[in-house]
């Protein structure tokens, strides 16, 4: 319980000190009436730089064999939620930063309704790990209106992690003009909503 009680508490200091989250809209497309943004797993794949495709659930099954897989957060590792309620494939989100053994900030898409549509993405949104073995088998997610961590708790897998050659090769990816994720976070402006789904 003292360990839940230090996560919240952190993440209220953090909150505070206006870092909890930033919201940045995707270019949209229009199709047939409907505008559309990012997925999940297509942000995180760019993001990441793991070359993993399909539904956000089936990353961890899938990164057998290509990819590291864990239960501690690392920056650029790939947060792995399990089909939950209405959450039906699953979430994946990157980490953009570790803040303690049981809270990170991550980056990624398609998680909040904001101004009405989903589809945005949201940088660096926190996280924290409220599973009684420490082991981010279970967490919760940052919910900017109320200004707390959200009631839900999500069930995850674990973290998928890139090897030391993608990390340096999506690094260079990011500075360079044509990437359209260096694109996008380059208009970062802050300010944004974060609500769980």
């Amino acid at each position: 319980m003292s360990n839940r009680l230090a996560v919240f508490g952190a993440a209220a200091l953090i909150a505070g000190a206006g870092v909890a989250s930033t919201v940045f809209a995707p270019a949209t497309a229009q199709a047939e009436g409907a505008i559309s943004g990012w997925q999940c797993a297509q942000f995180a794949r760019l993001f990441s730089g793991i070359e993993i495709f399909g539904d956000a659930y089936t990353w961890w099954r899938q990164a057998v064999g290509k990819y590291a897989r864990g239960q501690s957060p690392e920056v650029g590792a790939v947060l792995v939620f399990k089909p939950h309620g209405a959450m039906k494939l699953g979430h994946v989100a990157v980490v953009s930063q570790v803040v303690t053994d049981r809270l990170i900030q991550v980056t990624h898409a398609n998680w909040s309704r904001i101004d009405g549509a989903r589809g945005q993405v949201e940088k660096d949104v926190m996280v924290a790990d409220v599973s009684d073995a420490g082991d981010w088998s279970q967490v919760k997610v940052w919910n900017n209106p109320t200004k707390d961590m959200g009631t839900t708790v999500y069930p995850t897998f674990g973290f998928v992690y890139k090897s030391p050659a993608q990390a340096a090769a999506s690094a260079t990816a990011k500075v360079d003009a044509s990437d359209p994720i260096a694109r996008i976070l380059s208009t970062v402006s802050g300010g944004g909503d974060s609500s769980p789904r």
